[in-house]
């Protein structure tokens, strides 16, 4: 395992972690989280190819699903 891919577990670990918090955190953990996921997908990409780029993506969205469902409504909402 390469060390991209032992840094998107932690990333997932910690972000299993926070879930488990207090619900008053989630929001600012949430944007944390994908200040610090971003890059370590383009990292990821980078080292093992668009296959475990996109497999770490969906792991990201799954995790991240609400700060998502959030952005693709306002953007519905704007049309």
């Amino acid at each position: 395992m390469t060390l991209s891919l032992a840094t998107a577990c932690l990333w997932a670990v910690i972000a299993s972690l926070i879930a488990l918090g207090p619900r008053r955190f989630h929001w600012p953990a949430a944007w944390g989280l994908i200040a610090a996921g971003v890059p370590i997908l383009g990292w990821v990409t980078y080292e093992n190819g668009p296959v475990w780029g996109l497999a770490v993506l969906a792991g990201g969205l799954s995790v991240l699903r609400w700060p998502v469902r959030r952005l693709f409504a306002a953007m519905h909402r704007r049309d």
